[in-house]
């Protein structure tokens, strides 16, 4: 499977209401294979569409990731912090 080699990013898009084919993406991807990314200056989360997106904002999409696969933002947070220093090699 392709997503056993590598890591998907899932930024803000996945907070809009039309992201059904993103939120069916995430229910599906193992947790161990996202990160988290801004995708500044654009494409900011709701609830703050349509302005400057802000690193900041990264906890709106990992509240839904974990609404999506049912479990703590704890969780995903760290996940998905240990997913990108594996993928960046940091530490």
């Amino acid at each position: 499977v392709l997503v056993d080699r590598f890591y998907l990013g899932i930024g803000g898009t996945l907070t809009f209401k039309n992201a059904k084919k993103t939120v069916e993406v995430v229910k599906e991807i193992p947790l161990d294979r996202i990160v988290i990314e801004t995708d500044c200056p654009y494409l900011t989360p709701e609830p703050f569409r349509g302005k400057r997106n802000e690193p900041i904002y990264v906890e709106h999409v990992a509240q839904k990731i974990a609404e999506i696969k049912e479990i703590s933002v704890e969780e995903v947070t760290k996940a998905t912090t240990e997913n990108a220093k594996k993928l960046y090699k940091i530490g």
